[in-house]
């Protein structure tokens, strides 16, 4: 049996792209989407951990994927970093949620400078799931594309409410505007690591815009994958 990527993901309309968290061809090698039931945009991200019974969901998904086959558990939405030891405990593979499990790392290999966390939604990312990524709320800056209307229109409305379609230029556009205001007002950060799993399609154009490293949950893939073996 091949060993694969097992990528919980947000239950959705929207489209998938190539490079989105949750298309199985952004990754490096073979992966499985499972979709979990009724954890929408609208439970998921929030400041504070999802309902108890989606937790389990997440759980028990996670556990399927690994008996499975799967070599290493992640996920298409940043904000599970608030469950990121529910699931891993007891697993036998790595478990990596969010791209924000990146941060330590990230900021060690840029000299403790503080380092900018581009989120889906700043106003609901609280200093709860950057403790819970390890780093203090302090080293880092946080921006957020809620204030885009194609972006919440599309990625955190309600499931039946969100867009089937969008343009990917524009989209690009409006979240390499957000990565260069989270630049304009914290110019002192150093990298910048996405917490959304929507956002590594723009993640060159982010780099490339903003003169900044750019992480995100599929670099963590990457790194984490070839070990899980």
């Amino acid at each position: 049996m091949s060993a694969f990527i097992g990528v919980l993901s947000l239950d959705t309309r929207f489209p998938r792209i190539v490079g989105d968290a949750g298309h199985p061809d952004s990754y490096h090698m073979p992966a499985r989407i499972r979709v979990i039931k009724g954890a929408g945009s609208t439970e998921i991200v929030r400041d504070g951990r999802p309902i108890p019974e989606l937790v389990l969901s997440f759980r028990q998904a996670a556990e399927e994927l690994v008996a499975e086959g799967a070599c290493l558990i992640t996920s298409t939405c940043g904000f599970l970093i608030s469950v990121q030891k529910d699931i891993a405990e007891g697993l036998t593979v790595p478990v990596c949620m969010s791209g924000l499990c990146l941060l330590p790392s990230v900021r060690q290999m840029m000299g403790k400078a503080p380092i900018g966390v581009l989120t889906a939604s700043a106003t609901s990312l609280g200093y709860g799931a950057i403790r819970a990524a390890s780093v203090s709320p302090d080293d880092v800056r946080i921006g957020g594309l809620e204030d885009s209307a194609l972006f919440a229109e599309t990625f955190l409305s309600r499931k039946d409410e969100q867009r089937e379609t969008f343009e990917r230029d524009t989209m690009e556009a409006e979240v390499v505007e957000g990565g260069l205001d989270l630049v304009r007002r914290s110019p002192e950060i150093a990298a910048i690591v996405l917490e959304c799993g929507n956002l590594p399609p723009y993640a060159d154009a982010i780099r490339k815009a903003t003169g900044r490293p750019v992480f995100s949950i599929l670099d963590a893939a990457r790194l984490i994958g070839p070990l899980a073996f």
